[in-house]
């Protein structure tokens, strides 16, 4: 089951995955400054900017299972996906080893596309409103499975048995095993959850109606950064590097 109109594109939508590209882009401007050129911002480690990237990448991953039940090709988009994820993972092993990507969100992404088009048919026989709430509820319980807790940021509950934590499958899954490490880390559990978050309010919108004529509504130039998603992640890295090393003139401090 697909639903709405997955012929047509919504500028609104376009515009805010845009937005969040750029964001994503200035994030990742002074990460490379910090961990990359070594530059001493102590700022970039506050609490401050930790929920600034944390909000960067629930909205980004909230909003492309929204935008999911949209889509056409799910398996094609998938493999395309999964293939600029392999490239990020060689490029980053062979080039910045100490900061490689493993599991990265390009990884994660597909995974969830493949997942959704397995079990789209079962999943939309749930009413949207416990759909949010099941997945919502799910999101939080799981967002410490990473470091051995069910349990939300600070708030532990339950510790999960380390015999679980055991290799490079259950890292995936998001029982990470000891001594993993990557710069970019977006296993199955808890973010699919807040996939299926995405996921459930455009089915929510779909039994009110569809979507509002707002989303036909957006910016132009968002709207072109948002609809080449996939090239603009693959390329800005890359770019801000040599816009770095240009600026820098290497790692020398500022």
């Amino acid at each position: 089951m697909r639903g709405l109109n997955n012929e047509k594109r919504y500028a609104l939508l376009d515009s805010l995955r845009g937005l969040l590209l750029l964001e994503m882009i200035v994030y990742h401007f002074f990460w490379d400054l910090v961990y990359l050129f070594e530059q001493d911002l102590p700022w970039f480690h506050s609490s401050l900017c930790y929920w600034w990237q944390q909000s960067i990448c629930w909205r980004f991953i909230f909003l492309s299972g929204f935008c999911w039940p949209l889509g056409k090709r799910a398996v094609r988009r998938a493999v395309q996906v999964f293939g600029g994820s392999v490239l990020v993972m060689v490029i980053t092993h062979i080039f910045v080893s100490d900061q490689a990507v493993t599991f990265g969100v390009l990884f994660f992404l597909g995974s969830g596309m493949l997942l959704l088009e397995l079990l789209d048919r079962r999943l939309c026989r749930l009413a949207p409103v416990w759909g949010i709430t099941a997945s919502g509820m799910l999101f939080f319980l799981t967002r410490n499975i990473n470091d051995g807790y069910l349990g939300f940021e600070e708030w532990n509950f339950f510790k999960i048995p380390e015999q679980l934590y055991l290799n490079k499958f259950t890292t995936y899954v998001g029982f990470t095993e000891a001594g993993f490490f990557s710069s970019d880390y977006f296993s199955l559990m808890p973010w699919f959850f807040l996939y299926l978050s995405g996921y459930y309010c455009l089915r929510f919108c779909e039994a009110l109606g569809g979507l509002p004529k707002i989303f036909d509504y957006g910016s132009g130039c968002l709207s072109f950064f948002g609809r080449r998603s996939l090239l603009v992640y693959l390329l800005h890295q890359p770019l801000l590097y040599l816009l770095l090393t240009l600026i820098l003139g290497g790692k020398v401090l500022l």
